[in-house]
């Protein structure tokens, strides 16, 4: 298949390779890049071989190339998490706050407070050893002695609750 017929391809199929390109990285920009890649790999594989279904294996070439892309991002977030000691991330300042941003943060918590202390005891105590405490689903369960199912869709109203206020507080 001659270079000409593969220019034809791409250019007929370049609106249609981004936008897959796009649903799967998210990006635009990365989405040009694997675009421009896609096509050089194709033209190489060209000049090496012929290639019988060449639309097939344009897109083939370009979801590939978005696959490894995702890979090597989800590696690449992994890596630097796992390779930072946690020391030196606690050590990191946070960016400062002003006084509007205190305010807004203790109104929240505020409002947290009221509505959590509303909850019946057993909601307050699955709550409290959940997020303050850390403990599983199933320790909890076996320290109340109730289902894993219970505290499962406690824990589920619990923070429906908590996002409930948290998202009236971000309007106001």
């Amino acid at each position: 298949m001659s270079q000409s017929r593969f220019n034809d391809v791409f250019i007929t199929q370049r609106v249609s390779l981004l936008r897959t390109l796009e649903r799967m990285v998210n990006n635009h920009s990365t989405a040009e890049d694997l675009l421009q890649e896609t096509y050089l790999r194709v033209a190489r594989a060209l000049s090496e071989r012929a290639i019988d279904h060449l639309e097939p294996f344009v897109f083939q070439t370009a979801r590939n190339l978005a696959l490894d892309h995702l890979r090597a991002r989800r590696i690449h977030s992994r890596t630097m998490v796992d390779d930072v000691p946690l020391e030196v991330v606690e050590s990191v300042a946070a960016p400062a706050s002003s006084a509007e941003d205190a305010a807004h943060a203790e109104q929240l918590l505020e409002r947290l407070n009221v509505r959590l202390s509303q909850l019946s005891p057993r909601q307050q105590q699955i709550f409290i050893l959940s997020r303050l405490h850390g403990h599983s689903y199933l320790e909890i369960a076996q320290k109340l002695d109730v289902s894993l199912s219970t505290v499962q869709k406690e824990l589920k109203l619990i923070m429906s609750i908590c996002i409930g206020v948290a998202g009236r507080s971000s309007k106001l």
